[in-house]
């Protein structure tokens, strides 16, 4: 938590909220948080402005952003490509639009990752939408975004990214990869806490001809004038939908203020040698044998993160969560260490690698509080 967020989230509450109440709309600018918010984001992902916004979730984000290019395309291109391990949520989405379209009209082709440009290659013509996570939440495995988004321009095929793991921590150039659309979170390396309103990107030469399903008041040309017909605003704010969540985004806009002292290069950079460190711990300890690694070996492929295999990954996972370590369980059998650069030290994570090998060596991971399964892994 930054602390300069702790410090928004006791202003918005006991000062905007708390003395000034609904006059903050427009005192404390409440209503813009989505625009100013968004273009706090928009560097990050390298996205010039007018392109980005922050509201609501991924889930939801991700069914306004299908639905909008469903429009864009042809009736023929019915088809939503992706790879079988993408995130579940992203798969669930296309699965509910189309239940709710029919398989006529949409269906999703999911196959393995290293099969997805051959899958272009051959259905392109039937291909309305690719959609692929940036990097894999599983393996950190990143994808080539450059590559697979011009070839499957190259198809007609228009490509969404989900950017949950990349945000605030993998440098991205959306314009210059000329990305159709992406989404991303708030909570993860952008530090914006639990719950924290997610963002849209849509590529300016898109926007004019979009319309997204979720028809709120708040995408509305003029929504305090309550006109009974809905007018569409004419840029990104088109994608609005209810009223913000203040507090949340109020925090997470303080907790971006950090990313103005330092470059995504610079962060990256610290990223790839916090991986590789980690890496080399556990390769050097024998105690630590058992653990395999489900990432790319090299720290060019990955992202901010290490995955390891191990037959009791979740108790693991759940002592070490005990001694202060705070890490993954990923179903089967991941334990998944990710690595925030803004805020650990090498320091910690050696000492971290201190204590999975004394909670191994112990055999601490058997006692039974470590292997009754909580309802969040």
């Amino acid at each position: 938590m930054p602390i300069n967020a702790k410090k928004a989230a006791i202003d918005v509450v006991e000062n905007q909220w708390g003395q000034d109440l609904i006059t903050s709309w427009n005192k404390h600018a409440w209503i813009d948080l989505p625009t100013t918010v968004g273009e706090k984001i928009a560097p990050l992902i390298g996205a010039e402005k007018g392109q980005v916004i922050c509201c609501d979730s991924i889930s939801v984000n991700l069914f306004k952003l299908l639905a909008s290019a469903f429009q864009l395309s042809t009736p023929e291109r019915t088809i939503v490509l992706s790879q079988q391990d993408n995130f579940p949520t992203d798969l669930y989405m296309v699965e509910g639009l189309q239940q709710m379209l029919g398989s006529q009209q949409c269906a999703l082709l999911t196959c393995d990752a290293d099969e997805l440009e051959a899958m272009l290659q051959a259905r392109g013509h039937e291909i309305s939408v690719l959609m692929l996570t940036h990097v894999n939440f599983r393996s950190g495995k990143i994808h080539d975004m450059q590559k697979l988004t011009q070839l499957a321009h190259e198809q007609g095929v228009l490509v969404i990214w989900d950017l949950a793991h990349s945000a605030g921590v993998v440098p991205v150039e959306l314009d210059n990869c000329k990305v159709d659309f992406a989404l991303g979170c708030g909570y993860k390396y952008l530090n914006g806490g639990p719950g924290a309103p997610a963002f849209i990107y849509a590529a300016k030469r898109h926007i004019p001809n979009l319309k997204q399903p979720l028809t709120g008041w708040m995408g509305h040309a003029k929504p305090f004038t309550f006109d009974p017909n809905y007018v569409p605003d004419v840029g990104i704010k088109k994608f609005l939908s209810g009223t913000p969540s203040v507090i949340a985004m109020a925090v997470l806009s303080a907790a971006l203020d950090l990313f103005e002292h330092v470059t995504m290069s610079q962060i990256r950079e610290k990223s790839v040698a916090m991986t590789h460190f980690y890496q080399c711990l556990i390769e050097q300890s024998q105690t630590l044998s058992d653990l395999v690694m489900a990432s790319p070996i090299t720290s060019d492929n990955r992202g901010s993160q290490l995955a390891y295999r191990h037959p009791q990954a979740y108790a693991l996972c759940q002592a070490l969560i005990s001694h202060g370590v705070i890490a993954d369980f990923r179903a089967p059998d991941i334990l998944r260490f990710g690595f925030s650069p803004s805020f650990l030290s090498f320091e910690q994570l050696f000492d971290s690698v201190e204590k999975l090998k004394a909670i191994i060596e112990s055999e601490q991971y058997k006692l039974p509080e470590f292997n009754r399964k909580q309802a969040v892994t």
